[in-house]
């Protein structure tokens, strides 16, 4: 079944540079799942980022988070209550899992100066400096953040390393295949969106020991942090859990789908769909 395409834009400017390839490819794909019910909006030039966002759409992202958030820790507190007790007495280990996940990325590609510089003075070209402690030539990801989720695996779950989780996963905990197929251990996550370092909507944040293989083999992927990660959104509904490359190249095609037309109708109306996930547990691994 193919995606409508998005209402027709204008011709980005020479600036731009190749992100109107990347734009090109998202209007392009035509391997997505129907989504006639997300609204297209009409933009004069493919947006990079959050900065592309015009500021009531930014303002009233930022207060709905906050408002649905507050209103949800508050409202569910007795409900996370009783999934910690089940987490503590279903396994042993933290009821809390921490794990360190990419976040927002604004930053962009520039050339170093300094470096043209140094080579150019340098015998035969040649840069002394150490790669490993130059700051400066770090891969521009997304800024790196602690996400709390209920614990749902065994404390020694990655213990030959990190891996993605796959449909009947042994290391899942009992209560914990529950939790997943339920979303109830993302619950905690509502402190990261309160704490603005996700959004209720938003790209699926990713975690760092994957995020150089992805980049690698999908084109464009870190494009797909342009907006700060969320509780759900257009690729978790629709796309459901990722553990291949083929389901990771939708999830980028969604994001960004998300990112050119991203507004509060569309916001409600992920959120709305996010329900129907949450009560049949559709996605989930």
């Amino acid at each position: 079944m193919s995606v409508t395409v998005a209402e027709p834009v204008s011709v980005p400017k020479p600036q731009d540079g190749g992100f109107a390839d990347l734009f090109d490819q998202y209007v392009g794909d035509m391997d997505l799942p129907s989504t006639e019910w997300f609204t297209r909006l009409k933009l004069e030039r493919p947006r990079r980022n959050t900065k592309c966002l015009g500021e009531t759409t930014r303002l009233l992202k930022r207060a709905t988070d906050i408002l649905i958030a507050s209103i949800l820790l508050v409202t569910l507190a007795p409900l996370m209550l009783l999934v910690a007790v089940a987490v503590r007495l279903t396994s042993r280990g933290p009821v809390i899992f921490k794990q360190t996940r990419v976040g927002l990325n604004l930053r962009s590609k520039k050339t170093d100066r300094r470096s043209n510089m140094a080579n150019a003075e340098a015998p035969n070209g040649v840069d002394r400096r150490d790669p490993d402690r130059d700051r400066r030539r770090d891969q521009g990801y997304g800024k790196p953040f602690t996400l709390y989720k209920f614990r749902t695996m065994k404390v020694d779950a990655e213990k030959h390393g990190a891996q993605f989780a796959v449909k009947g996963d042994p290391r899942v905990t009992c209560i914990g295949r529950f939790m997943r197929k339920t979303r109830l251990d993302e619950l905690p996550q509502l402190w990261n969106v309160l704490r603005g370092e996700m959004s209720l909507v938003g790209p699926r944040p990713e975690r760092p020991e994957f995020i150089e293989t992805l980049s690698s083999e999908i084109p464009n992927y870190i494009n797909r942090l342009g907006l700060k990660p969320g509780l759900t959104g257009l690729a978790q509904i629709i796309n459901g859990y990722d553990n291949n490359i083929e389901s990771f190249r939708r999830k980028v095609n969604l994001d960004l789908m998300y990112l050119q037309n991203c507004c509060f109708w569309n916001d409600c109306k992920i959120l709305f769909r996010t329900i129907r996930v949450v009560l049949t547990g559709s996605g989930a691994l």
